[in-house]
């Protein structure tokens, strides 16, 4: 991890959020690619296009369980005068010696077998008496069950035109064709793909470990007893949560006592399993701000100037943000402010952008818009800082959820938004065009 070169401005100066963001993507690095099997490949980026070697289908095959049929064996088939055809044997899927359907003659057919030569449509069984002699039956009855077994004569009630209920070898992709782009991430879908096609494996960056860890001695685990002063640990879950959602692997490690060296040694621990740690609280100006406290003086032995940076930010909320690196390989370490909802904002400003990176995305921001502002006043915003207000988005629309305030959780549950009021802007009337952070 490489330092960048605005790491070096004096502790006075007031970072704005964008000098504050491309420090961080300057220098997080996209994780080396690896080789991984398909269902541990979900969620990670493609570092490689992928050519289909064989078609889908590989064949022609049967869209129906039917007959398959000649179609001038069946033309002119009404109710009134069914065409009658002999029944030769099955063709099911996965068989390997098809039937040769010759003049006057059809095979059962199942759903996904290959048409047999000499075939040219398939009829439903819908179409046809199934073998039975009673008129138009509802489906086709199981091999076992039906003591005409495959043979004997069906009566066909309709006629057929040429690929009728035919899925045509190719008709998906063909051998050749790109399937799926390097930069894709792989769900369910593009991993059925790469099985389709015979993948077993792919080439990805994989996905960020990324540990989150919460300070403060007044913090208690949930289902816990609460005490005098205490608090439950939100952030931690709440951030790991995210972490999650962004795409990466993500532990949770309980709340850590305002203790410098306690937080530095579970630092230290945890670094074995991270590509990116995240802490919250701490980082303010107080006499009991830990990580302020236990990282300010921590560097790289061997990088210059490495080490974690502690600044301030022109935003409302968070302020207070600490930034660098940690650890023989320099791991990436962003500490965060305590208070909930400066936490959580911070997160989708810096951490999650963090993550994409790491992932080898190329995009790497929550998409934005530009919506209605409905409220009943005017909102308010200090002067020179870039704020986030919490908002629920509709049809154009935004509207504010909760107060400035940035502890105020149960507004943050119901948001799905942020509102951006910029630096030079102080009030913002009911009815103005704003700038929308989409977070659902």
């Amino acid at each position: 991890m490489s330092t960048a070169a605005t790491r070096t401005a004096g502790p006075d100066r007031l970072w704005t959020v964008d000098e504050h963001l491309e420090d961080i993507l300057a220098t997080v690095r996209p994780l080396e690619p690896i080789e991984l099997q398909l269902l541990d490949a979900q969620g990670c980026v493609l570092v490689e296009d992928i050519t289909v070697p064989v078609s889908l289908p590989p064949f022609d095959n049967s869209s129906m369980d039917g007959y398959a049929v000649r179609v001038t064996d069946v033309a002119g088939a009404s109710e009134e005068f069914p065409a009658v055809l002999t029944v030769i044997g099955d063709v099911a899927a996965g068989q390997a010696e098809p039937l040769h359907v010759g003049p006057g003659e059809t095979a059962r057919i199942m759903t996904g077998a290959p048409l047999p030569p000499g075939a040219e449509a398939v009829v439903p069984v819908e179409w046809t008496d199934g073998g039975l002699g009673d008129g138009p039956v509802a489906g086709m009855r199981a091999r076992s069950q039906s003591p005409e077994g495959a043979g004997g004569h069906v009566h066909v009630y309709r006629s057929a035109e040429a690929r009728a209920h035919v899925r045509a070898k190719g008709s998906d992709v063909k051998a050749g064709d790109r399937a799926l782009d390097a930069g894709t991430v792989l769900g369910p879908p593009q991993i059925a793909l790469l099985a389709a096609i015979g993948r077993g494996t792919v080439r990805v960056r994989p996905r960020p470990r990324v540990v989150v860890m919460s300070t403060g001695s007044e913090l208690v685990q949930p289902d816990e007893q609460l005490g005098d002063g205490q608090i439950y640990d939100s952030n931690s879950f709440a951030l790991t949560a995210a972490a999650r959602d962004a795409g990466a692997i993500a532990y949770r490690v309980g709340a850590v006592a305002d203790d410098a060296e306690t937080l530095r040694d579970t630092i230290e621990d945890q670094l074995v399993r991270a590509d990116l740690m995240v802490t919250t609280g701490g980082v303010s100006v107080g006499a009991y701000d830990v990580v302020k406290e236990a990282l300010s003086s921590v560097g790289d032995e061997d990088e210059e100037g490495a080490g974690i940076d502690f600044r301030k930010l022109a935003m409302q909320p968070g302020k207070p943000q600490g930034f660098g690196s940690i650890g023989p390989d320099h791991i990436p370490l962003l500490a965060l402010p305590g208070n909930p909802v400066s936490s959580y904002v911070s997160f989708e400003l810096f951490v999650r952008p963090a993550i994409r990176a790491l992932m080898g995305l190329d995009d790497v921001h929550r998409p934005t818009t530009r919506a209605t502002l409905t409220t009943d006043k005017a909102l308010t915003s200090p002067k020179g800082r870039r704020q986030f207000l919490r908002g629920t988005y509709a049809d154009g629309e935004v509207t504010p959820v909760g107060g400035a305030g940035s502890h105020l959780v149960a507004a943050l549950a119901l948001a799905d938004a942020l509102i951006v009021v910029p630096e030079d802007v102080e009030s913002v009337e009911p009815g103005t065009e704003v700038e929308v952070v989409l977070l659902g």
